[in-house]
Formats: C-alpha cells, structure tokens, sequence
C-alpha cells in the first residue's frame, strides 16, 4: 500500500512526543528532522517539504503548543491538518452536465493505465451518478488498444465507439459525439493515446481533440510508481492542456506516495481519484483528509463507511444482528457474511480503515485465500448441517467429511466451527445489555469477557491461530 513506509516513520517521530506531558524546542527540532527525512524519502518534492516544515515548526513553536495541555496530541493535529493542506484541503468534485452529456477527455503517459482507468471511471459513474456511459477509443496507434476497450466495454455492459486504427482521432471523436446522441448516452468518456511529454506531435493531436469534444473535464492519468517525476509530467501536461484533475493509478502497490503529496501544491491539479486495485470497481474518490488520517494510522472510518453503505444492504445486515443475538445463526447466514465482506474489497485494505488496526496488523500477513478455504468448508457441509451448526461440532465423523471435501484438515473444521461460535457469544453478550447503560468501557469488558480464544493446551492440540 502508498505511504506504507512514511507512515512508518511519522508515526514513530509523533510517537515520542504524545507520551510527554510537556515539550521542549529540542523535541520539536527533532521531531521536523525525522518529518523532513520522511517526507524526502517518500519522494515528496523538496519545494513542497521546505514549505511543509517551516509552516509546522512555526505553529509547533507557539506557546500555546509548547505551554498547553496534550502537548504530543496538538503536534499530531498539526501534522493531519498540513498534510491535509498540501494535499488540497477537501475532494474536489468532478464536474457533471446536468443536461445534455458529460464529456471527459483522459490524458496521461503510455502505460500510466488510460483504458483501464477509463472503465472504471465509466463504472463508478454510471453507479454514483445514474449515467449511460459511451467509451470511445481514439488510441489507434497502440496495438490492441482498441480491443481492449472493448473488453472492458463488455465486462461492464458499456457502449463502446471505435471505427479502428485507419482513421484519425479528430474524427472519431466526431462521429462518436454524433453516436452519443442518437444513442442516447449522457456521459463520453474519450480514451486518448498515451504519449510523451515532449512529443509535439502528439500533444497537438490532444490539443485538437479537446477544441472538438469540449470537455467538462480533462483527466490526467498518473502512474503513482512514478513518484515525483509525475510531478513533472502533470506540469507539461498542464501547460498544453489546461488539465482539470488527475486521476493516481498504482496507489494500491509498493509506492513512496510523493506524487500524492506534491502534485496539488506544486501544480494546483488537484486529485480527483485514485486506483486502489487492478479490478474495475477499485476507484475511489479522492479525499485529503481521510488520506491524511491513513498516513498518521487513524483509520479511515468515513470511506469504511461508504464501502459498507455501497456494498451491503442494510436489511440484510440486521437480520443478520438478529439472528446472531438470537443465537440463530448458522453456516448459511456465516457464507453470506464472507460475501458481503468480500463485495467491500481485500480484508488487508477492510482492516486498514479501521482506526489504530494498521498498526495492531503490522508485521502479519493477511491471507486473502483463508476466506476461500472457509467457503469451501461450508459448502462441503449438507443443507442441515448448514442449517444446524450443532451436528457439525457434535460429530468427529461429520467433521472428518467436510474436512475430506474441503481439501482442509479436521483442525481446520474446528477452528471454523470455533470462529462461528465466538461471533455468536459475544453478540448474544452484547444484545443481553442494557443500551441505556452501555458505553465503550462495558462493551470492551465485553469483548474481553467473551471467549474468543482457544484455551492454550500442550502438544499437538494447542491452537496457533484463529480465523
């Protein structure tokens, strides 16, 4: 994940002042030493770490930081509140016609992800926004450009316009404008070819292709793993194009992040979206301070929330309570639980949002396939053993089955059958409280309360992990 490593080294400096109940000017000078090292390792552009640490330092020095209460914790709200502002404040929203169609121009370098990118665009506009998408291919010079597109095209069930490699781009884009309307699409999503910077040639070709489609919005495509060479990529292309917002790819693989915390300040692009896997629903919208909040480990609560609002049907989701209060839950209802989750992305990228568990996470390995193997443990029961997860634990034979069918051990089974009875103890615990009385400590000694691990045994029979 983006920002892994910086978010290491901040929170670690941060670390050392919270613990303190006052501060010193040594402790701040040391502190800007290890956010100035971090942010020039995370590739971030060394304009933009000067202005960064002189603003901090300055407001780090006041005495009402240096004199106040929680000293530590006001120097963690600066820090959020500057990395908020380089990255541009609040989302900046794409731009939508209300009547007629929306068009969207994409730019970027070759290999910076346009055609994917594109599809996903489509995908999360047609849902957010109710639109009927038209992708237009004018890269004719790539091969298999265009073919490409049309598989996304069809994955997403999405008009696609191409008329091949033998015509120019400033015509297609014509005739696809043409086809927009009489097709009744109400959003154009023009997928360029990618160029170089310093082709002239083809920086004209954008350039006519901008004064014919006219567009609401002009996306610039830039690879993450760049780092802050994109920084200078987004200057050229500005400079030609007059580009409205960028669009990071890549922020999902082993990355420094310096794009991210350069390319607003030093060019005023600002980040509309950013691609968080190689999947067709994996765009997110750019938001600076929730970003900021993952850097510093406090979770992202507020995009944990959209996911579970997008992903999740709230009917569901309270029978589901129900039924684990109740004591009614079974291997059926257990199934459905992976698939929701599984509709809401990686459990590592799930368990990232939530506040202070990157941190309780660090050094272990999320194994997406255990999810698979659970499902394979179900599925290999009858429908009443599904039904009735008693004669599943009530019986080694019954277990022995399943584990044969599933390709897993009967230790496995167990811990299955474990993992199903823990859930449904500590929420038939919780349902049995009184809500007028309880608060975050009475539902912790819940949850503490609860037996949720394995009693430690010796030998063969002592439990490792849990799912």
């Amino acid at each position: 994940m983006a920002f892994d490593n910086l978010s290491d080294r901040l929170q670690m400096s941060l670390r050392r002042l919270t613990g303190k109940g006052r501060l010193t000017e040594k402790d701040i000078e040391e502190m800007m030493r290890e956010v100035r090292l971090s942010l020039l390792e995370a590739d971030v552009n060394f304009k933009v770490v000067k202005t960064f640490t002189k603003e901090l330092k300055e407001q780090a020095m006041g005495e009402k930081i240096l004199k106040g209460l929680n000293p530590g914790q006001q120097v963690v709200k600066l820090v959020h509140e500057e990395l908020k502002k380089i990255m541009g404040e609040k989302n900046s929203p794409i731009t939508l016609n209300i009547i007629g169609i929306s068009k969207i121009m994409m730019v970027g370098l070759q290999g910076s992800g346009k055609t994917t990118t594109s599809g996903k665009l489509a995908y999360l506009l047609r849902k957010n926004n109710n639109l009927k998408p038209l992708l237009v291919a004018l890269d004719i010079y790539r091969p298999a450009a265009i073919e490409q597109l049309k598989t996304i095209g069809a994955q997403l069930n999405v008009d696609v316009f191409e008329m091949g490699i033998f015509e120019k781009p400033q015509t297609i884009i014509k005739k696809a404008m043409e086809f927009a309307v009489t097709n009744g699409n109400n959003l154009l999503i023009a997928d360029t070819a990618g160029r170089l910077h310093i082709d002239e040639k083809m920086m004209q070709e954008l350039i006519d292709i901008k004064e014919i489609l006219k567009p609401e919005e002009i996306l610039l495509n830039l690879d993450a793993m760049t780092g802050q060479d994109a920084v200078n990529v987004a200057s050229s292309f500005h400079e030609q194009l007059n580009v409205s917002g960028a669009i990071l790819t890549k922020l999902d693989g082993d990355t420094r992040g310096g794009a991210a915390l350069s390319l607003r300040q030093v060019t005023n692009i600002p980040i509309k979206f950013m691609g968080m896997g190689e999947k067709l629903d994996q765009l997110e919208v750019f938001h600076p301070e929730r970003m900021a909040s993952r850097i510093l480990g406090m979770g992202d609560v507020l995009t944990l929330v959209d996911k579970v609002t997008e992903n999740i049907d709230e009917d569901d989701m309270m029978g589901m309570m129900e039924k684990m209060m109740s004591g009614k839950f079974n291997y059926n209802d257990f199934l459905k639980q992976l698939k929701m989750i599984k509709r809401m992305g990686s459990l590592g990228g799930i368990m990232k949002l939530v506040p202070g568990m990157n941190k309780a996470m660090k050094g272990a390995n999320v194994d997406e396939k255990q999810t698979v193997f659970l499902k394979a443990m179900i599925q290999s029961m009858t429908k009443t053993e599904r039904k009735n997860p008693k004669l599943i634990s009530r019986s080694s034979s019954r277990r022995r089955r399943v584990a044969n069918g599933s390709g897993r051990s009967v230790s496995d089974v167990n811990r299955l059958i474990q993992s199903m009875e823990q859930q449904t103890q500590m929420m038939k615990k919780m349902g049995s409280m009184d809500p007028s009385k309880m608060n975050p400590a009475t539902a912790m000694s819940a949850m503490k309360n609860t037996p949720i691990k394995q009693k430690k045994g010796k030998g063969k029979n002592r439990s490792r992990f849990r799912y």
